[in-house]
């Protein structure tokens, strides 16, 4: 039965293609209201690129989800909607996530190979629409550490860089997960919200490991810290997201369950308490922007910090959420779209 339905998504995948090759080929493109889908074919995998909004500057904001294993058209919302009607967005589903496909076994897939996979897309970006197009990055969560990955092999393609909520240290998120638990639950527990759940969390500090990176109270750390934002959300500090991004039912559940198991096994032991871009941020040269919320117990805010003081742009600029946590695209849209809109305007 499972045999039967992933060879008709694979037929279903070659006569996409087929229809993307096609596609490519026409030279008038209705630039104004982009609504495009084609697959990026790069080193044994094909991902899908959606492009969507207003290409007529020849401007598009090329997105990096997180996860791994997250969802490129997971950005899709109130914001988003705001920036389309002024630029391209680009929409990718990262190899290993949403419904690309390929080979990923572990010896073939690392963050550097994934890099040149957004370097192919520019590249197929380019061809479909003109060299002259050009180009902004965008990463949230774990997008956050592929950005840098990206612009520390070419940032020339790149007229800036947006870093929201970003993990561009995972080797240190362990041990910050563990300061910034203590930090609010203690504030929180002094406000008198949630005092049963903050009670609770203390309880998860108590049976990890405060010295040493492991895997499995990583996970658990990491749990917690979406069971916290949704406590937050509850006692009305941070902002409802509301109905933003896709649901993973717009997908093909089967593929996207298939690929995030995959992914995120191969991943985990080569991010978690080993990689870190901290270092090499000073390389990073071209405009940033840094958007985060002030609750983020994903990726907490002293990394917003870390990002603004370490990157060697000499036009950078840090905005606080105030009532964020993790998505603030979704939980201040309109201020989140008219920060990214004025970068964009600034430095296209």
């Amino acid at each position: 039965m499972c045999s039967y339905i992933w060879n008709a998504w694979k037929v279903v995948f070659v006569l996409l293609g087929g229809i993307v090759l096609f596609s490519c080929s026409q030279d008038n493109v209705d630039l104004d209201q982009l609504d495009e889908t084609f697959f990026v074919r790069h080193k044994n995998a094909d991902m899908p690129a959606y492009v969507k909004g207003n290409g007529t500057d020849k401007v598009f904001l090329v997105t990096l989800h997180g996860g791994p294993g997250g969802l490129g058209l997971g950005f899709q919302g109130p914001a988003f909607d705001q920036i389309e009607e002024d630029y391209a967005v680009v929409y990718f589903d990262q190899r290993g996530s949403g419904m690309s496909q390929g080979n990923y076994a572990e010896d073939d897939v690392d963050i550097d190979l994934m890099a040149e996979d957004v370097l192919a897309l520019v590249k197929v970006l380019k061809q479909r629409y003109g060299n002259d197009t050009r180009f902004f990055l965008l990463g949230h969560s774990w997008g956050g550490a592929l950005g840098p990955a990206t612009l520390l092999k070419n940032q020339s393609d790149f007229l800036g860089w947006i870093d929201v909520n970003g993990s561009h240290d995972p080797k240190g998120l362990y041990f910050e997960y563990i300061r910034n638990f203590e930090r609010i639950a203690a504030e929180q527990i002094e406000l008198e919200n949630s005092i049963a759940f903050w009670e609770s969390v203390y309880g998860v500090l108590s049976e990890v490991d405060p010295n040493t990176v492991n895997l499995d109270d990583f996970n658990r750390l990491n749990r917690t810290a979406f069971d916290a934002e949704l406590r937050l959300r509850d006692d009305a500090i941070i902002n409802d997201p509301g109905n933003g991004g896709v649901k993973v039912s717009d997908y093909n559940p089967l593929t996207f369950l298939w690929n995030i198991q995959k992914i995120q096994s191969i991943l985990d032991d080569d991010t978690i308490g080993k990689l870190s871009f901290t270092d090499r941020l000073p390389e990073i040269t071209i405009p940033s922007l840094i958007l985060w919320g002030r609750y983020d117990m994903v990726v907490p805010p002293f990394y917003a910090q870390e990002a603004y003081e370490n990157l060697g742009s000499e036009e950078k600029t840090l905005v606080i959420f105030e009532r964020s946590g993790h998505a603030p695209m979704f939980t201040e849209a309109d201020g989140f779209a008219k920060e990214v809109l004025r970068f964009i305007d600034q430095h296209k």
